[in-house]
């Protein structure tokens, strides 16, 4: 399919996208931009939320990692489940009866003022670098496949793809994203169904056939038992549970759309919904990237990890199935750069700037301040996102996970502390704290040869950052909650804490 006909493709679906906004942000407010005006159906964010969850990157990396992994995937999958059920019964209780907005808040409530902020800004870290690291991703394949040859600079494919976004989020942030989201979930999924039914009917197998032959190739290996592995099944299940507590529960983002439910019983149902649909669609990913790699070398496809998906629908399928697969790469990354612009801002508006603090300044001015933050966040993904062309990471998937372990470690010790402790800190030293822990963690990665001869450090990297920084928050904290700025008083303290 010619690389115009494509391109026009492109620009009718964001027309579409820009419909849906413009319908969904009429009368939006703050509170519509923050929260959805706490009045959102949680079947669309269930079902909106797997787009949101999967992400271009899963979309292209799950499938291209088969090959090197097997079904590996699986080991990470089942601490996902484990995560989600203990967000589902112990964290969304918690944000539902403190009424949060920002679910940092919680942080100052518990612990303090600094501790508050450093939640807040590692988040605003961790998304900024994990959400330019997707769009990178989908941005650059869909500049070698159509605007390369259109002459069109990657800079101005990113800049042009930046402003659509902005344009469909600025006003109803939350309220047009759980719609957006929806569109685009169904969207993706239709491309993964119909693509994995094309590899079946051009190689002649049954799903049974094909996973006999995929199991006779070595491709669906699952379970690894070497404990000196970065793979090894028990890190694997450990780090994927923590992985969802930090990247969900902990996400400013992903919570964001679950509080903007009416109550916490839907909301539950929501995550529930969303942890059975994802297992489902995961599972697909990893069949689908068994027959991609049962299938390339019939037709003499060379391409391998996040090259290989699109190399062969480019290559080998009819121009249907291709425009089928572009709007479903499409789907798959929008719903989490759109998420990701709405939450920076959220979080920057409300425990950066403190702006549902600031009685001085009218609805107005508010939405202005609003409005500016958005856009500087999405100055701010351009630029990230030359940094990551400038880089060229072969397997964006690994970046994305590592980059997670870093920023995402401080929130998962300072959440922990607060949950399962009774005790206070000394607030003004949290930051520090906040900076000592993922800089330890660099220093162990760096010297592990040295320190644990032949063990190797996986995805246990982000368990090991949250426990130094709670161990950190333990070595600074106080045998009450005294330290505190806005801590409840004695007789309200279970609100605050889960023992």
């Amino acid at each position: 399919m010619s690389p115009a006909i494509l391109f026009s493709v492109v620009v009718a679906y964001f027309l579409i996208l820009l419909a849906v906004a413009w319908r969904t942000s009429r009368h939006a407010t703050n509170d519509s931009f923050f929260i959805g005006n706490k009045d959102s159906n949680w079947m669309l964010v269930a079902f909106g939320m797997v787009g949101t969850t999967l992400t271009g990157v899963t979309f292209i990396s799950v499938p291209g990692a088969v090959g090197r992994d097997g079904f590996g995937y699986i080991q990470l999958m089942i601490g996902y489940v484990l995560g989600y059920l203990a967000i589902t019964f112990i964290l969304l209780p918690l944000y539902y009866r403190l009424q949060l907005t920002s679910i940092y808040r919680y942080l100052e409530l518990r612990l303090g003022r600094r501790s508050y902020q450093s939640g807040a800004a590692f988040f605003i870290l961790s998304r900024l670098l994990g959400a330019t690291a997707r769009l990178y991703l989908v941005v650059n394949i869909l500049q070698a496949t159509i605007l390369d040859s259109l002459g069109v600079p990657f800079w101005l494919t990113a800049s042009v793809v930046l402003l659509l976004i902005l344009l469909y989020t600025c006003e109803g942030g939350v309220k047009t994203i759980i719609w957006t989201d929806t569109v685009q979930t169904a969207c993706m999924l239709a491309g993964l169904v119909i693509c994995t039914v094309f590899l079946l009917r051009a190689m002649d197998l049954s799903v049974i056939d094909s996973i006999e032959r995929m199991r006779s190739q070595g491709l669906a290996r699952v379970f690894n038992f070497d404990p000196d592995s970065p793979g090894y099944v028990g890190k694997h299940i450990v780090a994927g549970m923590f992985i969802t507590l930090a990247m969900t529960g902990m996400d400013q983002e992903m919570m964001q759309k679950n509080i903007s439910v009416r109550t916490l019983r839907d909301s539950q149902k929501n995550m529930l919904s969303l942890t059975v649909v994802l297992t489902g669609v995961l599972l697909l990913f990893l069949f689908l990237g068994g027959l991609l790699h049962l299938y390339a070398p019939l037709v003499s496809v060379t391409a391998t990890g996040d090259q290989l998906f699109p190399a062969v629908v480019l290559g080998h399928f009819p121009a249907v199935v291709q425009l089928i697969f572009f709007i479903a790469l499409i789907s798959a990354l929008f719903p989490s750069v759109d998420g990701a612009l709405t939450a920076l801002t959220s979080t920057f508006c409300i425990d950066i700037l403190g702006l549902q603090q600031r009685n001085e300044l009218d609805a107005a001015t508010q939405m202005r301040w609003r409005r500016r933050v958005h856009l500087g966040f999405a100055a701010l993904f351009l630029l990230l996102i030359m940094a990551f062309k400038w880089m060229d990471n072969p397997s964006m998937i690994g970046v994305i996970l590592k980059l997670a372990s870093y920023t995402y470690g401080p929130l998962l010790g300072l959440f922990a502390f607060g949950l399962i402790s009774q005790r206070g800190v000394r607030d003004r030293w949290v930051p520090l704290v906040s900076l000592a822990a993922p800089l330890l963690c660099a220093l162990v990665e760096q010297e592990q040869a040295l320190l644990f001869a032949h063990y190797r450090i996986g995805l246990e990297l982000l368990i090991l950052n949250g426990a130094l920084m709670l161990a950190g928050l333990f070595l600074i904290s106080t045998p009450a909650a005294k330290g505190a700025a806005q801590l409840p008083k004695q007789d309200d303290r279970r609100r605050f804490q889960l023992y």
